[in-house]
């Protein structure tokens, strides 16, 4: 009987076993990367599906009866494969339905496709950014995304970035995006000490970066919610994909020079000036004997009558610079693990005499497969930049600030010594006996853990770890210029360690057919420690001790430790209906030690939606509208970046007597927190003749609420300020991006891609009733964008006597030649309202030619090197050419005043020195050819490029200093305040290189 009963019990138990089998296998794209997320289901049974994992694998049971399955994944056509019970493990390639649409965007803790995405999002592959002659990878970004503005401060090597992203979102606060590479929010702290701001992220090679993903909108950036305001850069670093090894070799090498240079007068043109100058002032006699006394000093004992010395400081300042880069990398790996590593090395000779940077690189990045259900790895980048740097544009010892030398003056001695005895101080005593070093250690990386704990659920926990550790070495020798201390020293030490652990949940679920919900709920800790050091000797035995031990005084040193970290918890869920219907919505929630302990913890929600309109039944039979997408959203992000203490009270130690004490620097405010933006986004996205032609359309309106200012306190307090959450920015605008494909032949191929955005910002609310905030020539002012332009109104030259006009009002009808009678007005904006960027890429055959160019209009420049330069002779600097144009006599018109020496007629602050931006630039250019195969397989080898580049090659502008988009690196006066003061122009650069894949 119990026989029976158990043969009983295992034929039922049978039934349900043969009823179903496995399918398993694998989905991937064309070039072999798993899709991950791509839904698989039994055709008659809808109901039975399951999703592939971050491999792109997938196992799925099915009926006895199933004939067939059905495999999707948004952004690529659907595929419908027959199967049979016991068939092997299926290896499919699902075909892009767009390559746009396809396009896998990352969008932090996750990715999704472009035609899903919900957010503004612009992404840049590898292909977008390699093989630019540049030392940082931001500017192989400029003129690529729209709405994104990409600025090197100035020429120099080590210039500052400056990426705005929609603009301005602050006063006082930070204005430069979050980066993360790898999910690791990267050390972006500028730690020079000579009031030049210096590229932090110097450290990271372009060779690394597979992918760069600019989140712009709220909604793409809210699940970074008090770190998200001025917008998200995140970096995805190269990994290795399973198959044969490919190693890659690729060199290149350069040569630069400035993109312009400015025209001086020669000796000639400089006596006949400044002796007419001095007549105008003195009369004819004793204006003769002020100008040639003071020419017998600048000729330093030549003979300046016969024109015995013609110098051309520019040409001194300036030099031919080069540019060479070398980049290894070995990629490749099986099912289970996969692996990159790659090393680089550039070495860049500035334009600059004596500005000149190395950085060597290596990256590994390791993934394991450990079992079906989890796998782990790390990422690891290391890197050294020695930048060899000169004196901020403010320092007399600065090269560009040569042109303001006489050409009267020799450079040299009759010995080669650089001649002290010149206007200003010459700058080569400072090359030849002087030298300051950066060097720049960073080290970065990451090791996370997946594991797919249960079905639709996977764990992920992530530890990344950023040091960055930057020294400064200075030494004046006793024979530079104002060296009255037999030499001096000076030695920095920053070191920053940033470490953040991420853990999050996310879960996958597949509805139904082209339906899904994606949730992630994580939580995350972030720390961060700075130490700072620095000391200054004097008193050096002789110029062969350089030490700061070597010193015999040690005139001060200056010693700092601070910290703050972050508490975030952060949840975000996404629905996809129908492959047409999407709603996705996060939130955010922060805690920071920066903040007062009454406003510590902030909330940053969003929500977002899209609509793929042409999946409906009334446009989907439409033969020339191929994709037509609609979304919106909506949501709140935040600004940290107010320092570490601002909200805190602060005591110094001080002496009282020479008895130790403290005292108050710094009240604190228990209620000070975030600046608050607010954003809508409205956009369009769409698709025409089969997406040949694709083209999105977004306005946006931000409001930043809470802007940081210091207000002032009563006298009684003993302190006169303290900061305060009080004012309101408004910055709104509209972005175009069209991308075609011109000619898609199999020979000869053209596609385009166009961006256009327009930004305004204007101050809604500002503290002390709207109280100005005036900074020298700028002006924050309600109703006004930030920083304008504050000045007295430049009225041209009295034809009658050669006088400086002047604008008494703002109306420009009644003129003064007093300049104190003139009043100041808004006289421009120092950010551009239009950007631009054209790319184009033209193949035929194994020859390809790719360009972009950029754009921008509406900006301006006060030229604060102008007042000197370009004085009406007021005083011995060398002029600009046009000074010649001056007035000279009754009834001459011309927008240059009478030459006066010591008059100051026409050097007032006005906007005499304000000229309009507007420019385009030739970015960048390539001209490649592909190596047939059958050479390169005769070499043994995969491929070969060979590659022609350019960097702002030509420049299209009337501006008529160095260049349009160069700005002062002076203290106080910052990017923003569109300030230029003998500031270098941008490199130009041409390189050859040869790319082989072995």
């Amino acid at each position: 009987m119990m026989q029976k009963l158990l043969i009983f019990i295992l034929l039922a138990m049978s039934v349900p076993l043969a009823a179903q089998w496995t399918l398993s296998g694998t989905v991937s794209d064309k070039d072999g990367a798993p899709l991950i997320g791509a839904s698989v289901f039994e055709k008659d049974n809808l109901n039975n599906g399951t999703i592939t994992d971050i491999d792109g694998k997938f196992s799925i049971n099915l009926s006895t009866s199933a004939e067939s399955v059905i495999i999707s994944y948004t952004g690529y056509d659907t595929k419908e494969i027959e199967v049979s019970q016991g068939m092997m493990p299926l290896s499919l390639v699902l075909d892009e339905a767009s390559e746009l649409l396809g396009e896998v965007l990352v969008i932090g803790y996750g990715s999704t496709s472009k035609k899903v995405l919900t957010d503004n999002v612009a992404k840049l592959t590898s292909k977008d950014i390699s093989n630019i002659a540049v030392s940082n990878f931001q500017s192989t970004m400029s003129g690529k995304a729209a709405g994104v503005r990409i600025n090197q401060t100035n020429g120099k090597v080590d210039g500052g970035i400056n990426i705005r992203i929609r603009g301005t979102a602050s006063i006082s606060a930070g204005s430069e995006p979050l980066y993360v590479l790898d999910g690791m929010p990267l050390i972006n702290v500028n730690e020079s000490s000579n009031s030049a701001p210096m590229n932090p992220l110097l450290s990271l090679s372009p060779s690394e970066i597979e992918s760069i993903d600019i989140l712009k909108d709220a909604s793409s950036a809210a699940i970074y919610g008090a770190r998200g305001a001025n917008g998200v850069v995140l970096i995805t670093t190269r990994k290795g994909k399973a198959g044969k090894a490919s190693i890659s070799l690729n060199v290149s090498s350069g040569v630069s020079s400035a993109t312009n240079t400015v025209k001086f007068l020669n000796a000639a043109q400089y006596k006949e000036l400044f002796t007419e100058a001095a007549i105008n002032t003195f009369g004819e006699d004793d204006g003769r004997a002020e100008a040639e006394g003071t020419f017998d000093f600048l000729s330093n004992g030549t003979d300046w009558r016969n024109n015995e010395v013609d110098t051309d400081w520019t040409n001194l300042a300036f030099r031919d610079g080069s540019q060479s880069d070398i980049d290894l990398s070995v990629s490749g790996g099986d099912q289970k693990t996969q692996y990159f590593f790659g090393g680089a090395m550039n070495k860049t000779k500035g334009i600059i005499l004596g500005n000149d940077l190395q950085r060597i690189s290596a990256r590994l990045n390791l993934k394991h497969q450990i079992s079906d259900k989890i796998s782990a790895g790390m990422n690891l980048g290391v890197s050294k930049t020695i930048i060899e740097r000169v004196d901020n544009d403010n320092s007399f010892t600065t090269p560009l600030q040569a042109i303001a030398q006489s050409p009267l003056s020799p450079a040299y001695n009759e010995d080669g010594t650089p001649n002290p005895n010149t206007l200003y101080a010459n700058f080569l005593l400072e090359d030849l006996y002087a030298n300051y070093t950066t060097n720049l250690r960073r080290i970065t990386g990451k090791a996370f853990f997946e594991y797919n704990f249960i079905k639709n659920f996977k764990f992920n926990s992530d530890l990344g770890y950023d040091l960055s550790n930057q020294t400064e070495d200075q030494f004046r020798g006793n024979l530079t210029p104002f060296m009255s201390t037999n030499g001096y020293a000076f030695n920095s030490n920053a070191t920053s360690e940033n470490y953040i652990w991420s853990n999050y949940i996310t879960y996958n679920k597949s509805l139904s057919a082209g339906s899904s919900l994606n949730v992630i709920l994580g939580q995350e800790f972030n720390n961060s420690d700075r130490v700072f050091g620095s000391v200054e000797g004097t008193q050096f035995p002789s110029d062969d001790f350089q030490t700061i031990a070597s010193a015999a005084e040690i005139i001060s040193g200056d010693g700092q430790n601070s910290r703050y970290n972050f508490l975030s918890y952060f949840t975000r869920a996404t629905l996809n209906l129908q492959d047409k219907y999407f709603i996705k919505g996060s939130i955010r929630r922060d805690g920071s030690s920066r903040f007062g302990s009454n406003q510590r913890y902030g909330i940053f929600p969003a929500v977002s939606v899209g609509w793929i309109v042409s999946e409906e039944s009334f446009l989907s039979d439409n033969s020339k509208l191929s994709f037509l997408k609609i979304r919106g959203s909506y949501g709140q992000l935040g600004n940290s970046e107010i320092g570490n203490f601002a909200s805190k009270t602060l005591y110094n130690g001080t002496s009282y007597n020479r008895a130790s004490g403290i005292k108050l620097i710094q009240p604190g405010n228990n209620d000070l927190t975030w600046e608050k933006s607010n954003q809508l986004d409205l956009g369009l996205e769409f698709g025409l003749f089969s997406d040949r032609v694709f083209g999105e359309i977004d306005v946006y309106n931000k409001i930043t609420d809470g802007l940081l200012f210091r207000v002032p306190l009563p006298g009684s307090s003993g302190q006169t300020e303290f900061n305060k959450n009080i004012g309101k920015l408004e910055s709104k605008g509209v972005e175009f991006v069209l991308n075609t494909k011109n000619i898609t032949g199999q020979d000869f191929q053209w596609t385009t891609s166009f961006n256009i955005a327009n930004n305004r910002n204007k101050i809604i609310e500002l503290p002390n009733d709207n109280a100005d905030i005036i900074n020298d020539e700028n002006i924050s002012r309600v109703g006004f964008p930030v920083n304008s332009f504050y000045m007295v109104d430049f009225a041209g030259v009295d034809p009658a006597n050669g006088d400086a006009l002047f604008y008494t009002d703002g109306e420009g009808t009644t003129t003064t030649s007093d300049f104190e009678e003139a009043n100041r007005v808004v006289a421009g904006n120092p950010q551009p309202t239009w950007i631009s960027g054209l790319t184009n890429e033209l193949s035929y055959k194994g020859v390809a030619l790719t360009f972009t160019f950029v754009g921008e209009w509406g900006a301006s420049i006060f030229n604060g090197g102008g007042v000197y330069q370009s004085s009406s002779a007021d005083y011995f600097d060398n002029q600009t050419i046009d000074q010649l144009t001056r007035w000279q006599k009754p009834g001459d018109i011309t927008q240059v005043p009478q030459a006066r020496l010591y008059s100051q007629n026409g050097t007032g602050t006005s906007t005499r020195y304000l000229q309009k931006t507007d420019f385009i630039r030739l970015r960048n250019v390539m001209l490649s050819y592909d190596i047939p195969s059958t050479i390169t397989k005769r070499l043994r080898l995969g491929s070969a490029r060979l590659y022609l580049s350019g960097v702002n090659l030509l420049t299209f502008t009337d501006y008529a200093g160095y260049d349009p988009e160069s700005r002062a690196d002076v203290s106080g006066v910052g990017f923003d305040n569109g300030y230029d003061f003998y500031s270098a122009p941008q490199a130009k650069t041409t390189s050859l290189g040869i790319n082989i894949n072995f």
